[in-house]
């Protein structure tokens, strides 16, 4: 499905419920020329930087390709950046991603995640505290490294749209709050634990 540019140069982002979310992507091998590759990169980290958020994969556009771009500016917060691990991650591009435990780090930790393709609400995840990470950029460059921390969430939550599926299927479902007021409380802090005590809910 072609997506549709509006006047800033993003596009539209598909919500829960839109076949292409659980569909598992196409592999890309070079379906794009170089120009229409960029510009497709170029797009989607307008999309992601206007919605705003920190990672966008390809089928949240339309797109059934396993392309995905991430970027996270980090937290002003110094004692969320401590406990979540939330290092700056400067823009870059996963094509063909793929991520297992890193090796002698099976650890999980929960936090509250959204997701721009499921908007007004987040959940607790428990996620792979370190990953090794492998596939290749948009050069063709091949990735094998190991990303940790909430660098590391993100990777796992974009590969996973990739595969169809989506934040809220590995979520603590009794964690679901809306993003209003008392939803936001919950997810501001640096790990859940009121929320994880007043919603009846374990953590990792």
């Amino acid at each position: 499905m072609e997506a549709e540019q509006s006047p800033t140069g993003t596009v539209g982002i598909v919500q829960v419920g839109h076949p292409v979310l659980r569909a598992v992507a196409e592999p890309y091998d070079g379906q794009l020329d170089d120009a229409t590759l960029a510009a497709l990169v170029a797009v989607m980290q307008r999309t992601m930087r206007l919605a705003p958020g920190v990672g966008l994969a390809a089928p949240q556009i339309g797109l059934p390709v396993a392309i995905a771009v991430l970027e996270d500016p980090g937290t002003v917060d110094p004692e969320i950046e401590r406990v979540r691990e939330r290092s700056v991650l400067g823009f870059r591009v996963l094509v063909n991603p793929r991520y297992e435990a890193a090796v002698g780090d099976e650890e999980r930790v929960d936090f509250y995640e959204g997701c721009l393709s499921f908007v007004g609400y987040q959940a607790v995840v428990p996620r792979l505290r370190a990953v090794r990470l492998t596939g290749t950029d948009e050069t063709g460059t091949p990735l094998d490294e190991v990303v940790t921390g909430w660098p590391a969430r993100i990777v796992q939550h974009e590969t996973d749209h990739l595969g169809g599926t989506l934040y809220i299927d590995r979520a603590r479902l009794r964690s679901l709050a809306a993003s209003d007021r008392l939803g936001a409380h919950w997810a501001s802090e640096p790990r859940p634990r009121a929320a994880a005590r007043e919603l009846g809910f374990d953590l990792a």
